[in-house]
C-alpha cells in the first residue's frame, strides 16, 4: 500500500470515513482495500461505488489485488459496471438493475451519483442496510436542502445502518457551500493526506510549480509562450460563454494547433491528430472540443484505454468541459487552463491532472493563462473580482502543497521523531521541529489558546486547509488585505477569520472557537513569512527557487530570528502581503491604479456586526490591560477596537432616542 492508503488501512473499522487525499494519491485502490475487508471480514453484504460521471467508473474496474499480496481480489462483473451500461442515467434499465444487484448474491456495484439518487428515490435508504456506499467526489454533496444527493446520505446517516466511505480530492465547494453539516461531519472518522505528504512520497515527481500569466487583447495571441510542445500537457480552453472565449471554440483549437506546426493527417486507429513540427517530430494531439461526436467518441475511448500508460500514445489534449475531475493520465506534466476559475474545487481537480508520479517526470506546472484587467474593455469592479479569484487560488494551492503544520504552546517539550535543528530543544527558546519522513512541521508560538474539545482537535489537526481556503475566498478579506494602506492587519486576522470559523463551527463554544482561528491564522501567516525568506535564501545561496527546501529552511530561520513568537506578532502580519507583490509583477501601473481605486470607492464604515466584534475585543483587552483602548493609541489595533466601542455606543444612543 502507499503511504496515503496505509492510514486509511488503519481506520477500516470506522462505519463512517472521510478520505480528504489529492487527485493521483490512490483513493480508488484505498477504498478497495477497505470495502473487501468490510465485506470478508466485518460482515458487510455489498459495496455500492458512486462515481459523478461514466469515464470514472473505469477507475474501480476489477483489479487482482492478490497478485500483490492482498487477501482478495476486487472483482466487479461488466452487469454491475452500470457506467458501462447504456441509456441515460435515470432509465428504467439502470434503475432496476440497481434494485437487481440489491437481491442477487454479487458484491461490488459501480454507477453514477445519479443512478444512485434515482434508484435510492424508488427503492428507499432502508434498501441499503448493511452495505457499504462509497461516495467519489465528495464534494458534490452539500449540505444544501436542494441537493438531492446530499439529503440521501443525511438520510442514510440518521438511518445508521450502512457505512459510508466518503472521497475527495478537495473537501469545499465552489459555492461556499458546506459539504456537510457539522453535526453530520462529527460522526464520521477523516483521513487527512496532503499534496505535500504526496509530493514526499513520490519516487519521481518532487515540484509543482503554480503560475498565472496575464495577457491583453487575444489570449490566442500570447498562448503560444506559455505552451511548450516538448512538455505532455492538457490544454483547458475557456467555456463559449466565458467573455474569454474568441466566440468559435473550433477556431481556438485550429489556432492553438497552428502553433504547434503543420497538419500530418490523422491517426485512424485513435482519431489523433497529427501535427508534424519545424524540426520534424510529429506530436499526437487529442482533440476533445471536437462537435462530430463519432470522432469525439473515438478519442475518448483511445484516451480510456490502456494505451493511454503508453508515454508516446499521446503528447497535447486539447479539452473545454472534460479531461478534468478523474482523468489518469500519468504523463502529464502541465496543464495550461486558459481563463478565470472561480471554483477552488475546479482548480484543485485541473491541478491533479498533472500530479501522477511517472518515470522522468520530476516538475509538474499548472499554468492559469487569464485575462489582464481593462478598464477599456470591462468593468473594472468585474476585473478586480476576477483577478482576486486568481490570486487567491494561487495563495490556497501554495497553501496546500505547504507541509502540515502543528502548533503548541511555548515550552512544551521535545517531541521524538522532530528534527529541530543543529542545536536541538531548548527550553524557553523559539523551537521548530519537522519531521524529516513527512515533512510535517511543529512550531511553539507562545500565548497560543489550545483546544480543549476533541471536535475542536480534530478540526485543528484536520480542516486547517479548509478554513484557509473559506478566508481566501472571502472578498472582502482578499481586497481590503491587498489594497487598503491603512489595513490593521488584525481586522482580517481576528474579526473576519472569527467570522469564518464561527460560521462553519457553531457547535463549538467560544474558547474553542478561538483556538481553531489561531491555528488557521497561524499557518497561513507562518507559511507565507516562511515561504518569503527561504526562497530569498535559496536565491542568494544557489541563484534558483527550490521551493520544497526553500520553505523548510525559511521557517527554521523564521523561528531562530524572532525573538518571541506569540500570537500577536501572528495576527500583526497581513497575510495578503505577498499577493499583491504577486499582482504588482504581473500588471503595469496604470491598471494597478485603476483597480486600487475602484477598491478605495468601494469602502465602507463599519457595519454592526463588525463593530460588535471589535467591542468584544475591547473588552477582553478591557481586562487584560485594565484601561479600554484608546481613540488616540500609536497602536493602529487599539484605535480600531476603540472605534468599534463608538460605533456601538452611537448606535445604543440612536436606537435608545428612537424608542423614547
Amino acid at each position: 500500500m502507499r503511504p496515503m492508503q496505509e492510514k486509511v488501512w488503519q481506520r477500516r473499522g470506522e462505519p463512517y470515513l472521510l478520505i480528504k487525499s489529492p487527485p493521483a494519491s490512490g483513493k480508488s485502490r484505498a477504498l478497495m482495500f477497505v470495502a473487501l475487508d468490510k465485506l470478508h471480514r466485518q460482515g458487510l453484504k455489498q459495496a455500492i461505488v458512486l462515481v459523478p460521471t461514466r469515464d470514472i467508473g473505469a477507475s474501480f474496474g476489477s483489479v487482482p489485488l492478490s497478485a500483490h499480496g492482498f487477501f482478495a481480489d476486487w472483482e466487479v462483473r461488466p452487469r454491475w459496471n452500470l457506467c458501462d451500461a447504456p441509456g441515460p442515467e435515470d432509465s428504467g434499465g439502470k434503475v432496476d438493475a440497481f434494485g437487481a444487484f440489491l437481491a442477487s448474491e454479487d458484491r461490488v456495484l459501480v454507477c453514477t451519483h445519479a443512478t444512485f439518487r434515482f434508484a435510492v428515490d424508488k427503492l428507499g435508504v432502508e434498501a441499503l442496510d448493511g452495505r457499504l456506499v462509497a461516495v467519489d467526489e465528495f464534494h458534490h454533496v452539500s449540505a444544501s436542502p436542494d441537493n438531492r444527493l446530499g439529503e440521501q446520505v443525511r438520510a442514510l446517516i440518521e438511518r445508521d445502518e450502512a457505512h459510508l466511505v466518503a472521497m475527495t480530492g478537495s473537501y469545499f465547494r465552489g459555492d461556499a457551500a458546506a459539504v456537510l453539516t457539522p453535526e453530520d461531519e462529527a460522526r464520521f472518522e477523516t483521513v487527512t493526506y496532503t499534496y505535500h505528504e504526496q509530493l514526499a512520497g513520490y519516487t519521481h515527481l518532487k515540484h509543482l510549480d503554480i503560475g498565472f500569466c496575464f495577457y491583453t487583447g487575444r489570449y490566442a495571441d500570447d498562448v503560444a509562450a506559455v505552451l511548450d510542445p516538448d512538455k505532455k500537457t492538457i490544454v483547458h480552453i475557456p467555456n463559449v460563454n466565458a467573455r474569454e472565449s474568441m466566440g468559435d471554440k473550433v477556431k481556438e483549437v485550429e489556432h492553438i494547433l497552428s502553433e504547434l506546426g503543420e497538419f500530418d493527417g490523422v491517426d485512424p486507429a485513435t482519431g489523433f491528430l497529427l501535427m508534424k513540427r519545424p524540426d520534424g517530430r510529429v506530436l499526437r494531439v487529442a482533440d476533445l472540443v471536437d462537435d462530430d461526436p463519432a470522432r469525439r467518441n473515438r478519442v475518448a475511448a483511445a484516451l480510456a484505454s490502456e494505451r493511454i500508460r503508453d508515454r508516446d500514445f499521446v503528447d497535447l489534449i486539447i479539452a473545454l468541459g472534460m479531461a478534468k475531475e478523474g482523468f489518469d493520465w500519468i504523463w502529464c506534466e502541465h496543464v495550461l487552463t486558459i481563463g478565470y476559475r472561480a471554483s477552488l474545487t475546479e482548480v484543485v481537480q485541473i491541478i491533479g491532472r498533472a500530479t501522477r508520479d511517472a518515470p522522468g517526470k520530476a516538475r509538474a506546472r499548472f499554468t492559469n493563462l487569464i485575462a489582464e484587467p481593462d478598464a477599456s474593455e470591462v468593468a473594472v469592479i468585474e476585473a478586480v473580482n476576477d483577478t482576486l479569484k486568481a490570486i487567491a487560488a494561487s495563495l490556497l494551492m501554495e497553501q496546500v502543497l505547504a507541509p502540515k503544520f502543528e502548533f503548541r504552546p511555548k515550552n512544551s517539550g521535545p517531541v521524538d521523531g522532530l528534527d529541530y535543528g543543529e542545536r536541538g530543544y531548548a527550553e524557553g527558546g523559539n523551537n521548530i521541529g519537522v519531521d524529516p519522513t513527512t515533512g510535517a512541521v511543529q512550531i511553539e508560538i507562545a500565548g497560543l489558546k489550545e483546544p480543549a474539545s476533541k471536535e475542536a482537535k480534530r478540526v485543528c489537526r484536520e480542516d486547517v486547509h479548509e478554513l484557509i481556503a473559506a478566508f481566501v475566498q472571502d472578498r472582502e478579506s482578499v481586497e481590503r488585505g491587498m489594497f487598503d494602506e491603512e489595513l490593521v492587519p488584525e481586522e482580517i486576522t481576528q474579526l473576519r477569520q472569527g467570522k469564518i470559523v464561527r460560521e462553519r463551527y457553531p457547535q463549538l463554544d467560544a474558547g474553542d472557537q478561538e483556538a481553531v482561528r489561531q491555528q488557521a491564522v497561524a499557518a497561513l501567516n507562518l507559511l507565507q513569512e516562511g515561504k518569503r525568506r527561504g526562497r530569498q535564501a535559496a536565491g542568494e545561496a544557489s541563484g534558483e527557487e527550490t521551493p520544497n527546501t526553500a520553505l523548510i529552511d525559511g521557517l527554521r530561520k523564521l523561528a531562530v530570528d524572532v525573538k518571541d513568537l506569540d500570537i500577536d506578532l501572528v495576527d500583526a502580519i497581513n497575510p495578503f502581503r505577498q499577493a499583491y507583490e504577486v499582482l504588482a509583477k504581473s500588471l503595469n501601473e496604470g491598471t494597478l491604479t485603476r483597480v486600487k481605486a475602484a477598491i478605495t470607492a468601494k469602502k465602507s464604515s463599519l457595519s454592526e456586526e463588525e463593530a460588535r466584534a471589535l467591542m468584544q475585543r475591547a473588552v477582553a483587552f478591557k481586562k487584560q490591560r485594565g484601561v479600554p483602548p484608546s481613540a488616540t493609541s500609536p497602536d493602529p489595533w487599539e484605535r480600531r477596537m476603540a472605534e468599534g466601542v463608538a460605533f456601538m455606543a452611537r448606535l445604543q444612543r440612536e436606537r435608545a432616542r428612537a424608542t423614547a
